[in-house]
């Protein structure tokens, strides 16, 4: 029990201290796990063996990989993105393989082998790539489309080579035979499983899901995805090969999502798992003390990198597309891996060359991130029509913007900017919108819309919008990161100007509003609002007291909203439910000469002990929202006091009087 309990502890403590350090280092924790791998593996510390059972735990994560695969793979969105995926994609996985072939036969490496390694370094890393794509709202440009349909058609291209490694391992005579026998059985299954499967699975969860129960469904994910695999590997064929057939089967069914969120922490931990071990398999003495390394290092990413360069032009992409996708997919991806470790277990690669490639591998996966962060200023530096083209992008936002003034700049044109934009269009307000989705930008510019291509992140982007000459500015996307950039460029150009943000929760809230925004509106809270308001107004709750309730959440919540203005109309307001209610309400007062206020600031003034909060300054017609206490007061401004009727009055005087 010692001997099995041991290894597994020192894998789980290893993999939440990689898991914890490289989370705040905002870095893939797979990297983590390939470092941890070679530190306490038998070529280094020697905490852990390479033993049958750390072997099984590392191919159940690479089960429970391909099942995720094949959960994402669909023929509509495969036939969505033919022309990349099917072409671009596997004119580069060909491409690769043989070129990776042909240097490893002139090395004197067996064919069987070559085609391994080739099949192994044509992959690229669909978890780092999709993730650093994503945080830097590349997914839906040209070389983000590009870069994620060469991964799809990395990722079903695994499928066939799992089926042929296997089989490459039979002696030289029965090789053919071989071949076209685990080809003929896998053919066979494969259309059993994903024919007459199909419709079995569809009911199966039907009779499981009426269960409603959430232990019962994870099992039967389980069973469904070990079941499969277990068929696969009983015909000859690899257990990942069945968990892909398992993810295809449950894609087509509607429980596809309730799955993925459900096998996801098995996938992750498990999965983590088999790249610990795959770092396990490199020794760092050999490593540094083989320059083929480094040779392999560089070689590897150049030429990759410009093959795929080479590829994306001939199938027309521009040259700073072309180069963008080469940078990106130039490094090596955790299918790489998952061929080497069967080639391993095989016999297919001896130590001696399989030291330096995984060493290599490792080494361009590490520098994915760095290649990525750095792919921009590296097009510039190789491209002198990058920078043509940039201007040329301002220059299209400048001519669209050049005519507003006191308009509202919205960035980003999804649903939610879309419904603000027609709001302030029907109040005759001028909308310019920014977005990143070229598709969308097309759609609405046909229509007549006010929407042009450009990142809002930028400076130079929200420069050329009219920045300078906005209302105000409102972000009505969810991504705090690019918003925490927008507010500084904002904050640094137009210190005036108010801007409104969007956030998922509530947890961003005070970050984006000391980064300056005006306002941040959370979805979940007005969901929330809602939600409470139909259910109180449901159980016979009268509607004042509802808005009333509403309201006062709202003003706790959001400044912009806390008091009003008092009319000769507002009267009837002072009474609900019969009782006469003291509603907080703003108040502005005008510093004139000789008023007492004149040369102190609202630390000094204390307005707060008389129960009022200052909620605007007006100086010189700007409006300065949530004043500070330093803030100086002087001649001319307004100043917008919330509070009750009497509190406000008490105030007045102390600002004028003193």
């Amino acid at each position: 029990m010692h001997d099995t309990l041991q290894p597994v502890l020192v894998l789980l403590a290893t993999a939440v201290l990689v898991v914890v350090l490289f989370r705040h280092l905002k870095q893939p924790p797979l990297l983590g796990y390939l470092i941890v791998g070679v530190a306490i593996g038998p070529h280094a510390l020697a905490w852990v063996r390479e033993t049958e059972q750390v072997r099984e735990l590392a191919e159940i994560g690479v089960v429970f990989l391909m099942f995720s695969i094949g959960l994402e793979f669909s023929l509509p969105k495969l036939k969505a993105m033919r022309r990349t995926a099917l072409g671009l994609g596997s004119a580069q996985v060909v491409a690769t393989l043989l070129a990776v072939m042909g240097v490893a036969l002139l090395l004197g490496v067996p064919w069987q082998g070559a085609l391994v390694l080739g099949g192994a370094l044509a992959m690229s890393s669909t978890a780092i790539l999709a993730k650093l794509l994503a945080e830097r709202f590349e997914l839906n440009t040209e070389h983000g489309r590009q870069i994620i349909g060469i991964l799809l058609f990395q990722d079903i291209a695994v499928v066939p080579l799992l089926i042929i490694i296997p089989a490459l391992a039979a002696p030289a005579g029965d090789l053919a035979a071989s071949v076209g026998w685990a080809m003929l059985k896998a053919a066979a299954v494969l259309t059993l499983l994903l024919f007459a499967g199909q419709r079995v699975m569809r009911s199966w969860f039907h009779i499981v899901a009426r269960g409603k129960s959430s232990e019962l469904f994870v099992l039967n994910v389980l069973l469904v995805t070990l079941g499969i695999a277990y068929i696969t590997e009983l015909a000859g064929l690899s257990l990942a090969l069945g968990a892909f057939v398992a993810g295809v089967l449950i894609s087509e069914t509607e429980y596809r999502h309730q799955v993925e969120e459900d096998i996801k922490p098995f996938r992750d931990v498990l999965l983590g798992l088999f790249f610990v071990t795959i770092g396990m398999l490199l020794d760092v003495r050999v490593t540094l003390q083989n320059i083929w390394v480094a040779v392999i290092l560089v070689a590897l990413v150049a030429a990759k990198t410009f093959l795929i360069f080479g590829i994306a032009r001939l199938f027309g992409a521009s040259t700073s597309v072309a180069l963008r996708t080469g940078l990106a997919l130039g490094t090596c991806g955790e299918f790489g891996f998952v061929l080497l470790a069967h080639a391993n277990n095989t016999r297919l690669l001896s130590p001696e060359i399989l030291q330096p490639v995984l060493a290599a591998m490792v080494l361009s996966m590490l520098a994915a991130p760095f290649i990525i962060q750095r792919s921009e200023a590296i097009v510039r530096r190789l491209n002198a029509n990058e920078w043509m083209m940039r201007a040329m992008q301002l220059h299209n936002i400048a001519v669209q913007s050049m005519a507003a003034s006191e308009h509202v700049l919205i960035c980003g044109y999804g649903r939610t900017g879309q419904n603000l934009a027609r709001f302030l269009e029907h109040e005759n307000t001028p909308v310019i919108a920014l977005d990143i989705d070229p598709e969308r930008i097309r759609e609405a510019a046909a229509a007549g819309e006010h929407v042009v291509f450009g990142d809002a992140a930028r400076r130079e982007v929200l420069v050329a919008a009219g920045l300078m000459r906005a209302k105000v500015l409102a972000v009505t996307y969810a991504d705090t990161a690019s918003a925490l950039r927008i507010l500084e460029h904002a904050h640094a150009l137009r210190p005036d100007l108010p801007v409104v943000v969007r956030t998922q929760d509530d947890t961003d809230i005070d970050k984006l509003k000391a980064a300056g925004a005006a306002e941040v509106v959370s979805e979940i809270m007005e969901g929330s609002l809602m939600l409470a308001s139909t259910t109180l107004m449901l159980i016979g709750t009268p509607l004042n007291r509802v808005l009333r309730r509403i309201r006062e959440t709202r003003e706790h919540h959001y400044h912009l909203f806390r008091g009003f203005f008092r009319g000769v109309t507002d009267v009837r307001d002072d009474y609900e439910d019969g009782e006469h209610v003291r509603h907080p309400r703003l108040h502005s007062v005008m510093i004139t000469q000789g008023a007492a206020a004149i040369g102190r600031n609202f630390a000094e003034l204390n307005l707060a002990a008389l129960g009022v909060e200052v909620s605007a300054v007006r100086r010189r017609d700007v409006r300065t929202v949530d004043p500070g206490p330093d803030t100086v007061i002087a001649e001319g401004d307004v100043v917008v006091i919330l509070g009750t009727e009497e509190n406000v009055a008490a105030a007045e005087m102390r600002l004028l009087q003193g």
